[in-house]
């Protein structure tokens, strides 16, 4: 699964995924977390992506009870298509989730510790998602996403058995358009290769949700036997 991740580089995400930005500025987020606001862009009327501010966590728009709802932080890609609860999303409403990196805990002898995960550099990218809107029992509108996971590469997998949907620069395209299910589907279920990809331990500061700063970025150095790397 896929619970924290980071937005550490806006403005060159949103330029990347915007193909030079649409204008918005958003703060740095170095560890969010379900039910927190994040960006995540969506194909506009005319075409054009558009960034907007939802709550990490779907909640579909049929639910009875909204404010009371557990919400559903990831989907896996594998069979996102035959689940009720994101069918109309998957037709309809995708997203691409703007992020440069996410965090995966890996258990140790001396307790879980946490690995940042990223491309190489820290390059920008955007999880695959999905997204949906309800309103509130006060009658807010309430906009929600859930970001798409699969299995994970040779990297990741020593670390968890799944990783968020890394999308490429088509696949974000061809994903926002809402194009063949079943094509785009097999495409997106694919891992980010492994080899573009780098690891990074982290302290355990990262663990506290609170916590949202570039300290949560922090390189540590771990004991060689504490790893499996």
């Amino acid at each position: 699964m896929c619970g924290r991740y980071t937005v550490s580089n806006p403005d060159d995400i949103l330029a990347e995924l915007t193909s030079g930005g649409d204008g918005a500025t958003l703060p740095a987020r170095y560890n969010v977390a379900p039910r927190q606001i994040a960006p995540v862009v969506v194909a506009g009327e005319d075409g054009s992506r558009q960034v907007v501010s939802m709550r990490w966590g779907l909640i579909p728009n049929w639910t009875k009870d909204p404010d009371n709802s557990l919400p559903v932080i990831n989907a896996r890609a594998e069979t996102v298509a035959e689940k009720a609860l994101f069918r109309e999303s998957l037709r309809r409403r995708r997203c691409v989730v703007a992020a440069d990196g996410f965090y995966e805990w890996q258990r140790l002898a001396r307790g879980k510790q946490p690995f940042l995960l990223r491309l190489e550099g820290g390059a920008p990218f955007g999880f695959a998602g999905l997204w949906d809107r309800c309103r509130s029992a006060a009658g807010e509108v309430l906009e929600t996403f859930t970001i798409l996971t699969t299995v994970a590469n040779e990297l990741v997998e020593p670390i968890h058995n799944r990783m968020p949907v890394i999308l490429g620069r088509q696949d974000r395209e061809d994903w926002l358009a809402c194009g063949a299910e079943q094509q785009g589907l097999r495409r997106v279920c694919e891992p980010c290769e492994a080899s573009s990809m780098e690891v990074i331990p982290v302290s355990r500061y990262v663990n506290n949700i609170s916590h949202d700063s570039l300290e949560c970025l922090r390189p540590i150095r771990l004991q060689r036997e504490a790893t499996l790397f």
